[in-house]
């Protein structure tokens, strides 16, 4: 009994020792990347690849991994590879698996712990509040650009598609019919991401989520946006950004008189300067969602990792667009009607001073 007890022992270590090393084809990562030219890496990363070698060291401390006794790991650029795949093209965690030579679970695995490591190390430095002299900074690049004086970026709102999760499904049910969590990003006038909010469900309104957002929150009591006025048609002015119809006036949120039919000439020239100005909001979501395409399909992820996910995009979009890194426009999608859903609101009060004091300086 003993002797047939050890060999089935045995037996069973050499079958678990099979399936641990089962060996995968990852030829077109071990030989045909490694060939890559620079448009090659951009296709199909989204980046070059110093940058890639950059943002590998840059999460190394979190995402570093030894062999252990078992098996030899995945190696930290295969694993980075393997996330930023799936993060581009939003393919099916079996499809990425076949690609790099590697199993789904090992996939799944990758994408969480890049995500997670780049919540702490990237995030954190891609998406950095502005400090006094930064504000003066972008303040000017706006002034420069589209003549608005004091403005320091802008703010809109994105459904990104999920599948709907078991508990309280009907919150992520959102007006255009379909799951989603919402995206809240504030960009400065070069289009980088200095302020973002995401996780709350589809069904709420993007007013809702601003008050909702620690942005909201902070600005209201003046401890957001620094106290530095100005005059800007007779009306002492602090910083602000623009948004759409859908937010509150705020004296630090400017946005569009509603268009009635009635409007003067000069509400007509105040609106046409600040629409102008907010494409830079609408190009830097567009080109989000254009590297990253997994922003634009509906997400199997649990909506935690979803998050996370998002958060890692808006990184790597900042970290691309300050690095220099080429925009295909083959990644353009073609443009969705995006509708802004009106909501009962009180008499806005509050920044209509200033938005008056700006629409007499933008008509001088």
């Amino acid at each position: 009994y003993s002797v047939y007890y050890r060999a089935s022992t045995f037996c069973k270590k050499v079958a678990a020792t099979y399936v641990w090393t089962f060996n995968r084809a990852s030829e077109w990562w071990d030989v045909i990347v490694p060939g890559f030219t620079d448009t090659q890496w951009l296709e199909n990363f989204r980046m070059s690849e110093e940058t890639f070698i950059h943002l590998c060291n840059k999460l190394r401390p979190a995402m570093e991994r030894r062999d252990t006794n078992f098996r030899v790991c995945v190696p930290l650029k295969k694993r980075v590879a393997i996330a930023l795949w799936k993060l581009a093209t939003g393919a099916e965690y079996r499809s990425v698996g076949h690609l790099f030579g590697v199993s789904i679970t090992t996939v799944c695995r990758c994408v969480q712990e890049f995500c997670a490591a780049a919540e702490t190390l990237l995030v954190p430095e891609q998406i950095r509040y502005p400090d006094q002299e930064k504000f003066k900074e972008m303040a000017a690049y706006i002034e420069n650009r589209w003549g608005l004086p004091h403005c320091i970026g802008a703010i809109v709102g994105s459904h990104i598609p999920i599948i709907a999760p078991e508990e309280y499904h009907c919150d992520y049910f959102n007006h255009k019919g379909w799951h989603s969590i919402i995206l809240q990003g504030v960009v400065d006038g070069k289009g980088l991401f200095w302020n973002v909010f995401t996780g709350l469900p589809g069904s709420l309104h993007d007013a809702r989520v601003l008050r909702l957002s620690t942005l909201w929150e902070l600005a209201s009591r003046g401890n957001h946006i620094p106290a530095n006025t100005r005059n800007i048609g007779g009306v002492t002015a602090g910083y602000y950004i623009l948004g759409d119809s859908a937010y509150p006036l705020q004296n630090w949120l400017l946005k569009p008189f509603i268009d009635t039919g009635h409007l003067t000439a000069e509400q007509q020239v105040y609106n046409m300067k600040i629409c102008r100005a907010r494409v830079v909001v609408e190009n830097a979501f567009g080109r989000l969602k254009g590297r990253w395409r997994c922003l634009m399909k509906r997400n199997d992820c649990a909506v935690n990792l979803v998050k996370s996910m998002v958060l890692t995009c808006c990184a790597l979009h900042n970290l691309c667009e300050s690095h220099g890194e080429a925009y295909v426009n083959a990644w353009d999608l073609p443009p969705a009607a995006e509708t802004v859903v009106a909501v009962p609101q009180a008499v806005e009060e509050e920044g209509r001073d200033v938005r008056a004091g700006l629409m007499r300086y933008l008509n001088s």
